[in-house]
C-alpha cells in the first residue's frame, strides 16, 4: 500500500511541478503575515504535495581550505578581516578529504559538501578540487562544493567531473547586501550563479536570517531566489551564529533581540517551502542553538535537509548521536531516493522551476 502510495506522489510531482517564477513581494511578504499555524499547515501541504513526509536527507559538510579569505562577510569567522582566531590552512590532500567522506557514508550521510575559504579558487587548485569531486562521486555520495566565485571555464570544469550541486548563498535581501559584505556585490553572486546554471550543475543557494535584518528584508532574500527562472535546487536557511570577532558577531553580541527568534525562523523555512515546492530546503547553519521543537517546526514547516556531525566548517553543530536520537522520538528517517528535481530532470519531465 505504501508503495502504491509513493508511486502516485511520484506521478503527480513529474505532472503538475507547480513551479512559478511570478511572485511578487506583496504576495511573499503576506505569507510571512499569515497566522503561524496556518501558515506552517499550508507548508506543510505543499510539502507532502512533493515530498516523502517524514524523510530528512543528511549531509556533511567538510572544511577543505580554512580561513585567510579576502573577503569581509560580516557573519564569516574566516574572513582575514576578522578578529576569531582562525588559522588560515592549506587546501587539504585529496586522500585525507576522501578518508572523511567514507566516514560520513558510514555514518548514514548522503550528501557531502565540501567547503574552501577563497573568494575564488586558483587554477592551480582545480586538479585536487576535481579529483576530490571524483572520488566522492565514487563512493556514491551526492557532491557539493563552495568555492566562491567561479568562470565559466571552472564552472565547466567542475560539471565535467560530475559535481552535483554548486552552493554559492545570496546570503540576504539586494538591498541590505553591502551593509554584509563589501568586497563583493550581489550582482556577483548572481553572475556565479549564472555560470553554474550555464555548466548543468545544480544549484544551491540560500541564506543567512537573524543578521539584524528586518521582515522585509527576509522578503526580499526569498523573493531573489523564488522569482528565479529556475528555482534553486536546494535552498539552505542559516541561522547566524554570531562568532566573536566577526562584525555581526560582535554587533550582536550585547544585544540578544537582534538575534531572530524561533517562530520567525520557523516562518522564513515555510515561506520558502510555499513559494519553492520542489526545492530540497535545508536546515543549515545555527541548529545546535535550537531545541527540538523548533527543529520539529521546520520540519513540519518543510525543511527536509540537515547537517549532522559535530561541526560546520568552523562552527559548532549538533551531533550524530543527538540527531539519531531526535529522528527516533520525532519518528523521522534519513532519506532514501532522489530529490524531486533531479528525479523529474532525469526523466525529462521537469518545467517551471527547473533547470532544462
Amino acid at each position: 500500500m505504501q508503495d502504491t502510495m509513493l508511486q502516485e506522489r511520484d506521478s503527480t510531482i513529474a505532472a503538475n511541478p507547480a513551479a512559478r517564477s511570478d511572485w511578487t513581494r506583496e504576495q511573499i511578504a503576506a505569507l510571512f503575515d499569515l497566522p503561524f499555524t496556518e501558515l506552517v499547515f499550508r507548508a506543510a501541504e505543499v510539502h507532502r504535495a512533493h515530498h516523502r513526509a517524514g524523510e530528512i536527507q543528511l549531509c556533511t559538510l567538510l572544511s577543505i581550505k580554512t580561513g585567510g579569505c579576502p573577503e569581509d562577510c560580516g557573519y564569516c569567522s574566516q574572513s582575514v578581516k576578522a578578529d576569531s582566531g582562525i588559522e588560515a590552512t592549506k587546501l587539504m590532500e585529496v586522500q585525507a578529504v576522501l578518508q572523511s567522506a567514507a566516514q560520513a557514508k558510514d555514518n548514514g550521510s548522503k550528501r557531502f559538501c565540501m567547503g574552501a575559504a577563497w573568494r575564488n579558487p586558483k587554477e592551480r587548485d582545480m586538479p585536487a578540487v576535481i579529483a576530490m569531486v571524483k572520488g566522492v562521486r565514487e563512493m556514491g555520495l551526492e557532491t557539493c562544493m563552495t568555492l566562491g566565485m567561479l568562470t565559466p571555464g571552472q564552472a565547466k570544469q567542475l560539471a565535467d567531473a560530475g559535481l552535483d550541486y554548486y552552493n554559492h548563498n545570496i546570503d540576504t535581501s539586494p538591498e541590505r547586501y553591502e551593509e554584509v559584505i563589501t568586497t563583493r556585490t550581489f550582482a556577483d553572486r548572481l553572475n556565479t550563479l549564472d555560470n553554474v546554471r550555464a555548466a548543468g550543475i545544480n544549484v544551491c543557494s540560500g541564506g543567512i536570517v537573524g543578521m539584524g535584518e528586518t521582515r522585509a528584508d527576509r522578503v526580499g532574500f526569498v523573493h531573489a531566489l523564488a522569482t528565479m527562472e529556475q528555482h534553486p535546487e536546494s535552498v539552505p536557511v542559516n541561522a547566524l551564529v554570531p562568532v566573536k570577532g566577526t562584525v555581526l558577531g560582535n554587533m550582536l553580541a550585547d544585544t540578544p533581540l537582534a538575534k531572530i527568534d524561533d517562530i520567525e525562523f520557523v516562518r522564513t523555512v515555510a515561506v520558502a517551502r510555499i513559494t519553492m515546492p520542489l526545492s530540497m530546503v535545508r536546515l543549515s547553519a545555527g541548529r545546535e542553538s535550537m531545541s527540538e521543537a523548533t527543529q520539529s517546526l521546520c520540519f513540519m514547516a518543510g525543511a527536509n535537509s540537515i547537517f549532522t556531525g559535530d561541526k560546520l566548517l568552523t562552527a559548532a553543530n549538533a551531533g550524530d548521536d543527538a540527531d539519531s536520537a531526535m529522528f527516533a522520538r520525532l519518528g523521522l528517517k534519513p532519506m532514501e531516493g532522489e530529490e524531486p528535481l533531479r528525479a523529474m530532470k532525469a526523466v525529462g519531465g521537469c518545467s517551471g522551476g527547473c533547470a532544462a
